[in-house]
C-alpha cells in the first residue's frame, strides 16, 4: 500500500525558507492565500510539523494560530486539518463526534470501521494521552444497543490475522442462520464475525455466503438490520471488500445531491492524502460516471476548492 498517496514529501525541503514564505504570505494587509495553499499541499504532514517548529523559532509565534486568524470558513478548516499530525487529527475528530449534545455516528463508523487493529490501538493510546480519557468508555457511554456492541468489538482491535480456512464455511453458515434463515435476526452473530475476522477472511466468507443463501451479504444486512447498526455493519463489509472503495463511496455520498457534507470531504481528503488517495480516485472513477477531481470541481469553490484539487492530485477523466 505504501506510496499510494497523492501527497509526497518534498525533496530539497527547507523548513526555514518555507516558514518565511508563510510568514510573508500573512504579513501586512491582505493574505496571499494562494502561496499558503500551494506550499502546504506540496509538503508531507511530517514536513508541515517541521515548518511549524521553524516558524515558532524564527517568529516566536504559533503558525496554526496565525493561519486561523488570517483564513476563514471551510478553507481554514481544511488548512488547519492539514497542519495537524494525523493521529491527533483522528483523535480530535472522534472527540468532537462524542462530546456535546448528540453523537456524530458517521465519524465513529468511518474511522473505526476502516482502520487496521494497529491503527485503532494507536488512536486509543493517543486519545488517552490527549484527553486523559478512555476512548472505549467515551464511545460506549455515548451510544447504545447493538451499535454500541459493534463499536466495542472494533475498539478491542483484536481482529484475527490471515484466513482461517477451517472457519470460512461455519462463519458463512452462522451468518445465514443468524439472518435469512430465521424469523428475527441474531445481531450478535453478525457483530462477532464481522468484528473479529480479517478482511481477507471475510471476503472468502462473503463468497461462501452468496453460494449458501443466494444473496450478497450487503443485501441481507439491509434486510435484517436498521439504523446505526446497519450502517456500521455495511461499512465493515465495504472495508473488507476494499478500503479505497469504501472511501470512494463515502466521498461520492458527501457530494451528491443538494449541499455538500464538507466535514466528511475534508476528513477523508486529509486523512487519505498520504495513504491511498490514488486508489480511492481509481475506485471512484470505476464506480461513478465521473472522476473525483470533476466532482470536487463542481461541488466546491474558491481557495477551498483549489486546495482540495491539489490534494486530489490529478483528474482521471
Amino acid at each position: 500500500m505504501a506510496g499510494r498517496g497523492t501527497v509526497k514529501p518534498q525533496s530539497g525541503f527547507n523548513a526555514n525558507s518555507d516558514a518565511e514564505v508563510l510568514y510573508k504570505a500573512m504579513k501586512g494587509l491582505g493574505t496571499d492565500e494562494d502561496s499558503i495553499l500551494q506550499l502546504l499541499t506540496k509538503r508531507s504532514n511530517g514536513q508541515r510539523q517541521e515548518i511549524k517548529a521553524a516558524y515558532k523559532t524564527l517568529h516566536g509565534k504559533d503558525l496554526v494560530n496565525d493561519l486561523k486568524s488570517e483564513l476563514g470558513g471551510k478553507f481554514e478548516d481544511l488548512i488547519v486539518a492539514l497542519m495537524t499530525p494525523p493521529i491527533i487529527y483522528e483523535v480530535t475528530c472522534l472527540r468532537n463526534a462524542i462530546k456535546g449534545a448528540g453523537t456524530d455516528e458517521k465519524v465513529l463508523i468511518e474511522i473505526l470501521a476502516s482502520r487496521s487493529p494497529n491503527e485503532v490501538n494507536e488512536i486509543k493510546s493517543s486519545y488517552k494521552r490527549e484527553h486523559d480519557k478512555d476512548l472505549e468508555e467515551d464511545v460506549t457511554g455515548d451510544t447504545g444497543g447493538h451499535f454500541e456492541r459493534m463499536l466495542a468489538v472494533l475498539l478491542q482491535a483484536s481482529r484475527q490475522q490471515g484466513i482461517q480456512e477451517s472457519l470460512i464455511q461455519s462463519d458463512a453458515q452462522a451468518l445465514f442462520a443468524a439472518g435469512e434463515q430465521k424469523y428475527g435476526t441474531d445481531e450478535g452473530q453478525f457483530i462477532t464475525i464481522l468484528g473479529n475476522r480479517s478482511n481477507a477472511h471475510l471476503r472468502r466468507v462473503f463468497e461462501e455466503y452468496r453460494k449458501l443463501s443466494g444473496f450478497e451479504i450487503e443485501e441481507s444486512i439491509q434486510r435484517e438490520t436498521s439504523g446505526s447498526l446497519q450502517e456500521i455493519l455495511l461499512a465493515v463489509v465495504k472495508c473488507a471488500r476494499s478500503v479505497p472503495g469504501y472511501f470512494a463511496d463515502s466521498l461520492y455520498a458527501a457530494m451528491k445531491g443538494a449541499g455538500t457534507d464538507d466535514q466528511t470531504l475534508i476528513r477523508i481528503m486529509v486523512t487519505r492524502s498520504e495513504v491511498d488517495l490514488l486508489d480511492i480516485r481509481a475506485e471512484f472513477r470505476k464506480r461513478f460516471a465521473t472522476s473525483l477531481h470533476k466532482m470536487i470541481q463542481s461541488d466546491t469553490s474558491g481557495d477551498y476548492r483549489k486546495t482540495l484539487l491539489l490534494l486530489c492530485g490529478g483528474d482521471d477523466a
